[in-house]
Parts: structure tokens; sequence; C-alpha cells
């Protein structure tokens, strides 16, 4: 049995530029609502310039289909509050959410937000978080919780939501912790590219960008052109790596070059602080049968940072229709 077509929400490149920042997610928004995206990834965290629930409406009023997969972190706000927001998105626009739960944010933002919980105490919270949601959404009766973090007494959200429009949940990290309650909780989990592609696949979910040529060696040369190496750029990163415990991102920062692999794996852009994970750069046959393969081992779900520039994203969208996936 062939594999269904994937479900790709792009992502942004990591910009730094509050001037552009709206311009470059809305122009990606756009495009992946006319050309078979299901959404668009939105981040959360202190340094996001637009709260991602915001920003979320902002695209599905100006979209006719999107998606978006949102970051929730409930350092942030109560499950019954993201709940609301669910429930209001799908009354104000019959739009369904994702919602990429996540506990990561800078470990000095932590302290800022008087936040004190261990890495493991923050993913029980996380579970705790996603089954209030859930139970809120499609529950018929009042919702009863006593966990550690959250107690809820006879909590109703009205109206309730309809079956086709309750969100997915995703789950991104790497940590044991992240595994076990993406588990327990029956999200999709997420894992980054491996360096190899093929053994390190243990997730329906991946993140990863392309970079797309008709020829592998154009796509390369117009990778290096657009991504540049810079000693500032990687002591920035090695500085926020410094500042976090994510399991993923000091996984992906040890040991790594920011060299080509044969097989057109390239950390680069995430050493250099551009992007949020590795690329996948060649051409477009090569990376469609790629992504073909992942799908036929269980590959269901894609996170694609894309370079939010025309020319890039057409060149991105070739590729993964190249798959026959997409």
């Amino acid at each position: 049995m062939m594999p269904a077509r994937l479900r790709v929400f792009p992502a942004i490149s990591r910009n730094r530029d509050p001037k552009t920042y709206v311009g470059e997610l809305m122009r990606v928004a756009e495009f992946a609502d006319r050309n078979g995206f299901e959404g668009i990834l939105l981040f959360e965290g202190n340094d996001v310039f637009v709260e991602p629930w915001a920003m979320a409406q902002h695209i599905i009023a100006a979209t006719t289909r999107s998606s978006p997969l949102i970051a929730v972190n409930p350092v942030y706000m109560h499950p019954f509050t993201a709940a609301k927001f669910v429930s209001s998105f799908a009354q104000l626009y019959g739009r369904k959410v994702y919602l990429n739960m996540i506990t990561g944010t800078a470990i000095s933002d932590l302290h800022g937000l008087g936040d004190e919980l261990s890495h493991a105490d923050r993913y029980v919270r996380l579970g705790e978080f996603v089954a209030i949601v859930r139970q809120l959404l499609s529950s018929p009766r009042p919702v009863n919780a006593d966990g550690r973090f959250y107690r809820a007494s006879n909590l109703q959200l009205r109206p309730r939501l309809p079956a086709e429009l309750m969100p997915e949940f995703l789950i991104a990290g790497q940590s044991e912790a992240a595994q076990r309650v993406a588990e327990e909780t029956g999200c999709i989990k997420m894992q980054m590219l491996p360096p190899d592609l093929e053994r390190g696949l243990n997730a329906p979910g991946m993140n990863f960008g392309i970079f797309a040529r008709e020829r592998g060696d154009d796509a390369r040369q117009a990778a290096k052109a657009r991504f540049r190496d810079n000693p500032d750029d990687r002591e920035l990163l090695a500085l926020t790596v410094e500042n976090s415990d994510s399991v993923w991102k000091r996984r992906l920062y040890e040991g790594q070059s920011g060299e080509f692999q044969d097989n057109g794996y390239w950390l680069l852009p995430y050493l250099t602080f551009q992007a949020d994970c590795p690329y996948l750069v060649g051409s477009y046959a090569e990376i469609g049968a790629k992504l073909k393969e992942f799908a036929a081992k269980g590959l269901t779900t894609v996170m694609l940072d894309m370079v939010a520039d025309e020319a890039e994203m057409q060149h991105a969208g070739r590729a993964l229709k190249a798959s026959g996936m997409f």
C-alpha cells in the first residue's frame, strides 16, 4: 500500500529583523496556501516578534485553507486558554489548527519568567497540558483533573469542537522525557533529519530544510551563496546552545562540521544560526527520491525550513512534487 501524501508545514529560516518578520511569514503563508501545504509553523518564545496565536489569526484571515502549526509552551499559558483559542478559531473561521507542544526556551528566559522546573518536570507538565486541552475540546462533560501541575474542577468549554476541527498535537523533543510524553499522549513524534538520512529515521515527523535545483551541483553552489559561513554567527549559536537544555540542539551542535555530506545533508545553516535544523541539498529528483523513501518508512509530517524568497520556495516545491508524495 502506498503511503498517504506528506503533510508539509513550512517555517521561515531564522529572521532577526522585526521589520521584515511579518512580511516574510505572510509571503510563505500565502505561497503555502496556493501550493498545497498544510499550513505554516509559528514559533514561540521571548524573542519571537509576534505572539504565534496573534500571527495565526492574521494568517487564517488572509488565506483560504491554511491550518497553522502553532507552538505552545505551558510556561506562557494555561491549557484552558489554549483550548479557548482553538475553539475560537473554529467558530470564527471553521479552520483546524495543529499544536506543536514544546517546553524549550532559553534558560535565562525561564529564570526571567520564574519557572524553575527541571527539564523532566517540564515534560510532565506538558503531558498534563495536552490531556486537559484534549478533554476540554472533546468531552461532553465537565473536565476534572488532579495532576502535579494542573487541577480542574468541573471545567467546561462551550461550545464543543466539531470532531473534524480537533487539533493534532506534535512533540519535537528528542530527550527520553519528550519521547515518553509523546507516547503517553499519542502526539505525533518529530525528529531532526539524521545525518545518514536512513538508519536514524524513527518518527512519523521530521524537521529539515530543502535547497534544490534541477542539478545537484547547482543546488550546492546556490546553497553556499545563500548561507555563508561566518565566525560571528557560529559564536551566536554557541551562546544559544550554552543557554539551552535542549537535547536536540546539543546533539546537532556537538562534533559537527559545516561541510556538505555526499548524501546532501548540510548543517551549516544551523551552525551559523541562520536556520533551526539541517538542510537537504540536491536536485529535484534526488530530494524527491529521498522523500519517497522516507514516506515508505512511515514519514507523514514535515516541518520544512524555507528561505522566504519566491524563487527559492518554487524550487523547494518542485523537489516536493518530484517525490510523488505531495
